[in-house]
């Protein structure tokens, strides 16, 4: 293993695989050699030659800001030489076309439960989706009956999840804030994972039980007081259609005659679906039914050199197979849309995820903020300086696909391929948006350490580097580290993610699953004024 890791030719920085100290000689891969001028931790950015105060400094082939002072070779690069800078950015709308390698031989499958509408879940679970807070307590109080052994009978049900969050109430319904929310819900009710549900309300709120239990995904059937027709060109405004064989049921408080009056019975209302939900069985499906959920969080200087490019790799084999990858997060692709749009499979495609970044730079600016408020302390802890930088990294985990579409929050993701949605880069955010548009699975990579996990949806996590996995290996799933120690080709890792993916979708649990952790993390998008 070289001290220093040069990514591209040309680059002005290498990363340091070690702490360095002043006086250490970095070895470089083409066997020479940088005096270090500062302390250096490993993940940090290390100059390779010397950069003019205001000249754009190089990492990944493009630029990631521009030195704020005079760098000289051996310096440390790092928010105190480094600052952000926009700069101008050509995006092409597409033109470029990558052709993926399928390999010969048998195609992959995987166990899962096919759906009456031909989606194919990874789990079977029973979900209490709230219409509205004021009835998550209650939710939560229903779910907690078939916690432990409760369930041992029925042992093709992976659990009773309560879905509970902050709103449903004191919002306009025809907003953007009301219809994030509605498509949001809806995506959960009608989720392949979730075989049955019940949509539990309080009774007086903006956004009815009816408007999530009702099978078609027409806004016009959903009984919403002012809510319009949508716009036909305004895909956004679909919402996903419950499945046929999804069992669904609906009450209020307020009608059944209170909290404790609804908690029994919610209980009876679950525990007559659980027989038809636990007669449902996997059989054997395709790897071009897996809808693959791409997300990072607590990025380090490492994301974009092992996980997030071996993900890239699966990501790419399951596109090749016909199959679906969805990334997100659109604050931290900015700065690097542009190695998204010349991939898009047309202009439009590619004016639709130019569209988005505008939005957001509105959006955020509106707050008082820029885009470059992002990365965090524990992403710079961990090497990055600028979202350039970071977005750069991030991108990796989209492979080279073609990018075929790109949908707004939630929106039900009906194309083959590689994809993009717009989300925040708060992590459960994010990835409660994949989820309501349809993810089956989802991968999430990490360099400092995050937490996270999701239901209905499993999330494998996957570390960046292999002190942080040894050091929190009770909460990962895969060392993608491996990359950067030299034990493990990039293309190893990748071909491991992808049999792990597969294996999670067949049934095997995660971390966070064998935790229990991922109902919390259902945070839906708040957008828009409360009154």
């Amino acid at each position: 293993m070289n001290d220093l890791l040069v990514l591209r030719d040309g680059d002005d920085v290498a990363v340091a695989t070690r702490d360095l100290s002043p006086g250490d000689r970095a070895g470089t891969p083409d066997g020479g050699a940088v005096v270090v001028r500062d302390p250096v931790p490993r993940g940090h950015k290390l100059a390779l030659r010397a950069v003019a105060a205001g000249d754009p400094v190089r990492k990944y082939g493009q630029v990631i800001g521009v030195a704020t002072s005079a760098v000289e070779p051996g310096d440390h690069v790092h928010a105190h030489n480094l600052g952000f800078d926009p700069g101008e950015r050509e995006a092409p709308l597409g033109g470029e076309h990558t052709e993926l390698v399928v390999p010969d031989g048998p195609r992959p499958t995987f166990r899962g439960y096919r759906r009456s509408d031909g989606r194919v879940g990874t789990r079977n679970y029973v979900a209490i989706l709230t219409s509205v807070n004021c009835s998550a307590s209650t939710a939560r109080m229903i779910a907690d009956q078939f916690r432990g052994a409760a369930l041992d009978e029925y042992e093709h049900v992976d659990g009773v999840v309560p879905l509970t969050h902050t709103s449903g109430c004191g919002l306009v319904p025809d907003s953007e804030g009301g219809q994030v929310l509605l498509r949001t819900l809806r995506g959960y009710a009608a989720h392949p994972n979730v075989a049955g549900v019940l949509v539990l309300g309080l009774g007086c709120e903006m956004v009815p039980g009816a408007a999530l239990s009702a099978r078609s995904g027409t806004v016009t059937d959903l009984g919403m007081p002012g809510v319009g027709a949508p716009d036909p060109e305004d895909s956004s405004a679909l919402l996903a259609a419950i499945p046929d064989d999804t069992v669904v049921r609906s009450m209020t408080i307020q009608e059944t005659g209170g909290v404790r009056a609804t908690v029994r019975a919610g209980v009876e209302e679950i525990r007559a679906m659980l027989p038809e939900v636990n007669a449902r069985r996997r059989t054997e499906c395709d790897v071009a039914d897996l809808v693959l959920g791409l997300n990072c969080g607590g990025s380090d200087g490492y994301s974009g050199i092992t996980a997030n490019p071996a993900l890239g790799w699966a990501s790419d084999r399951i596109v090749g197979y016909g199959g679906t990858s969805v990334l997100a997060e659109t604050p931290e692709v900015y700065g690097a849309e542009h190695l998204l749009t010349a991939r898009a499979t047309s202009p439009g495609v590619a004016k639709k995820l130019l569209d988005r970044i505008d939005w957001w730079q509105d959006y955020v600016a509106a707050g008082g903020g820029t885009l470059d408020n992002n990365p965090s302390p524990g992403n710079k802890a961990g090497g990055l300086t600028t979202i350039l930088e970071k977005s750069l990294g991030a991108v990796a985990k989209g492979g080279q696909a073609d990018l075929a579409a790109v949908y707004e929050y939630a929106e039900p993701i009906t194309d083959r391929g590689f994809t993009f949605m717009d989300t925040p880069g708060y992590d459960p955010v994010s990835v409660t948006g994949l989820v309501a548009g349809g993810a089956n699975v989802v991968v999430f990579t990490t360099g400092r350490g995050s937490v996270f996990g999701c239901r209905p949806t499993p999330s494998i996590k996957v570390a960046t580097n292999t002190p942080m996995y040894e050091r929190m290996s009770e909460d990962m799933d895969v060392n993608a580290g491996r990359i950067v120690d030299g034990t493990a080709a990039l293309e190893e890792v990748g071909a491991e993610l992808l049999e792990r993916i597969l294996a999670v979708a067949s049934g095997e649990r995660t971390v966070s699953e064998e935790l229990e952790i991922g109902t919390e993390e259902f945070i839906p998008w708040h957008l828009g004024a409360v009154t």
